[in-house]
């Protein structure tokens, strides 16, 4: 099952490659987001989401398993790249633990989401009150296996004060093909392409 519509991935992000920050980011980010700069690191799996109209989201996930990279496809064209690390993970018991945590009784989905003293914004949904999870499919790759899994989602975002960069937080309930289900959240800044290079 081939991943990257294109044959050319992104920035040369293959299984296998490394993905190393620049050394100016970590000091960059320090005060305006919390996210955690890691150090160079593998690229283990990639995963990719096809969202319709050839846009793709494409994730690489590094070895060290708290941090992975996205970036939007449009067709050959590459779109936003954000940094991911994982801020939590919560094993979902059963239907009611995952509508109490995820629900219409939960503060996910409303326009302005709180996490750790910072106001996000929704980006998904237009709907004046609580949105709807958004469904996603995601299949991804490794070394030992290939898989899939099934994304309910939600998006925010804040201005980090610095110029073309947001902090993003990304709210998902996850099940794999085991039936495993954990809502995980995780905490993004945008990338440049100078911001990394890969080898």
């Amino acid at each position: 099952m081939p991943l990257s519509p294109s044959t050319n991935p992104p920035f040369g992000l293959l299984n296998g490659r490394r993905f190393i920050p620049d050394a100016s980011l970590k000091p960059l980010l320090e005060g305006y987001s919390a996210l955690q700069v890691p150090g160079p690191e593998t690229v283990w799996a990639t995963g990719e989401v096809d969202l319709g109209d050839s846009v793709h989201l494409l994730r690489y996930y590094l070895d060290n398993e708290d941090y992975w990279l996205q970036v939007l496809m449009n067709g050959d064209k590459v779109g936003d790249s954000v940094l991911f690390g994982y801020h939590s993970a919560v094993a979902l018991r059963d239907e009611a633990h995952l509508q109490r945590l995820v629900g219409s009784q939960s503060k996910v989905g409303l326009p302005i989401y709180e996490h750790d003293g910072c106001l996000y914004s929704r980006q998904w949904g237009r709907e004046p009150g609580q949105a709807r999870l958004v469904p996603l499919y995601e299949r991804v790759v490794s070394p030992d296996a290939r898989y899939g899994i099934q994304h309910l989602s939600m998006l925010y975002a804040r201005d980090t004060g610095l110029p073309e960069r947001r902090e993003f937080l990304l709210l998902s309930a996850e099940e794999d093909e085991a039936g495993k289900a954990t809502l995980t959240t995780s905490l993004g800044i945008t990338l440049l392409p100078t911001d990394f290079h890969v080898t």
